[in-house]
């Protein structure tokens, strides 16, 4: 029942050790060679929640106009978008290359190479819970406090999770044909930057803009989560019904065509 409604679902779960397994070994590869190993999956975001409470709580002084916003508060609102920026981009950045990286998986092994586009999210979403680990963490120590509206992230991240999921089929599988699509989706990570209200709020997009912007599914779940885990306020359920309805459409989509192309990757590796 489940491979006819959802079968991107059905394989990741028939192969959930084996997930588990490569999820791992990204999160170890990303750290290899290096003195502190896997130490700086946890040092890395908590330098960077130091670095971006100083720069632009302390030195740039920024607000997103809240009444009685501090300058920590500030940071961490930082801090928060980009860690779900990060996120983002550190899947779409390295998708084209997942399946090129690998050829002994696809032309000498009986192996299920869906596995490695899901496995490349996977190591991507351990860096994302470390980073959210310390956000909550300064929710506590260095704003209001959490409250009950904070139960909301996980809702709000996990359709995020799901187009992260299924674009990195669709571009991994199009990494296969398209030598040149890494470099593409790098320049096209830098624009997400600027069009995803990380440095800003939402309210400051122009009208002329915004049309185009609001779509934008990395806005709405960094929006969401500000209001949601930082400012206490309700979840807006149109938004977030949006976020879902990307996130399911992405993933039947992008598995839809990594299966239809997967048969002529030996042919062009």
């Amino acid at each position: 029942m489940l491979r006819r409604i959802a079968p991107f679902a059905a394989d990741l779960i028939s192969h959930r050790e084996l997930l588990w397994q490569f999820t791992l070994r990204n999160v170890e590869m990303r750290h290899k060679g290096s003195y502190l190993g896997i130490v700086w999956s946890i040092l890395n975001p908590l330098l960077m929640l130091a670095l971006y409470v100083l720069v632009f709580g302390y030195i740039f002084s920024g607000t997103f106009g809240r009444a009685g916003e501090t300058r920590l508060e500030y940071g961490l609102t930082i801090f928060l978008g980009l860690t779900l920026f990060h996120f983002v981009t550190e899947t779409f950045v390295t998708a084209p290359i997942v399946i090129v990286g690998n050829p002994n998986f696809v032309k000498k092994v009986v192996f299920p190479l869906e596995i490695l586009p899901a496995a490349n999210v996977g190591g991507a979403a351990i860096h994302l819970l470390i980073g959210l680990a310390l956000v909550l963490l300064g929710v506590v120590t260095l704003g209001d406090g959490l409250t009950l509206s904070a139960l909301w992230l996980p809702v709000i991240l996990f359709p995020l999770l799901l187009t992260c999921l299924g674009l990195n089929w669709l571009f991994s599988a199009l990494g296969v044909f398209l030598r040149d699509l890494a470099q593409l989706i790098q320049f096209l990570s830098l624009a997400l930057l600027f069009a995803s209200a990380v440095f800003y709020p939402s309210s400051r997009i122009p009208p002329d803009v915004w049309p185009v912007m609001r779509f934008n599914p990395a806005l709405i779940a960094i929006d969401l989560s500000r209001h949601t885990v930082l400012w206490h306020e309700p979840i807006r359920g149109t938004h977030l019904a949006y976020l879902y309805a990307v996130g399911l459409l992405s993933c039947y989509v992008g598995y839809a065509i990594f299966r239809r192309l997967k048969p002529a990757f030996a042919d062009v590796l």
